[in-house]
């Protein structure tokens, strides 16, 4: 029997309606709050590391870009989150709906872009048209920058949406291949397990490091508009 290589991406039904939701919220049991004057070790190692990605975020940012904190933050939690529980067996892993990450990359990009007209609107208009430019270039380079600024979002979520379909379906493909030689070759199966797990090993960086991608690039597009 044929199995579909795309049903781990179906959206999960219960009593005929989408739990997405519930998944999407799943993450947040990963980061327990204090609940005492002195905190554990769990929790300050998270605080340490939440305060070594806001050094890393906003180092270049001025004061009206540190006002972004607390959303940059949990975007970055929130992707690395989402992405890690995805790699558990029989999960479901909301990143790889690229309605998901639109709308996540959607308003954040309109918010700076927003945020670029309202205190920089001189400098947010010329990046429409460099300095210089010849007068016969002027419409199609104005063309140009509107349509490469309108693809921002749609390149953040879908830079997000495949590599964490692609790290999917790899483990999903090899994970079947180890399966499938048991019966026929001991060796190739042992060698398609290690592979098997040295790809789950790299999915756990990609799963982070796409989190990272993710948010830096935000912060970038801030960076660029206040």
């Amino acid at each position: 029997m044929n199995e579909n290589l795309f049903s781990s991406f179906i959206t999960p039904m219960a009593m005929g309606l989408p739990i997405v939701v519930v998944i999407v919220m799943a993450p947040s049991i990963m980061f327990p709050s204090p609940s005492r004057l002195i905190n554990n070790r769990l929790i300050s190692i998270q605080q340490w590391l939440v305060q070594l990605m806001l050094k890393q975020m906003l180092s270049t940012h001025n004061q009206k870009g540190q006002t972004w904190a607390l959303m940059l933050m949990s975007l970055i939690l929130f992707i690395g989150s989402t992405n890690l529980l995805g790699l558990l067996p029989h999960s479901f892993t909301p990143t790889t709906q690229l309605s998901l990450n639109l709308g996540m990359a959607i308003p954040l990009w309109a918010g700076t872009v927003i945020t670029g007209f309202r205190y920089k609107t001189k400098a947010s208009l010329a990046h429409f048209l460099p300095q210089g430019t010849p007068l016969p270039l002027i419409p199609m380079l104005v063309i140009i920058e509107t349509i490469s600024l309108f693809i921002q979002p749609v390149a953040l979520a879908v830079r997000l949406t495949a590599n964490i379909t692609a790290g999917h379906l790899l483990i999903h493909l090899i994970g079947g291949a180890t399966l499938a030689l048991m019966n026929l070759s001991a060796a190739a199966s042992i060698v398609t397990f290690i592979i098997l797990m040295l790809l789950t090993i790299l999915e756990f960086a990609v799963a982070l490091i796409q989190a990272y991608v993710f948010t830096l690039l935000v912060s970038l597009y801030l960076h660029d508009n206040t």
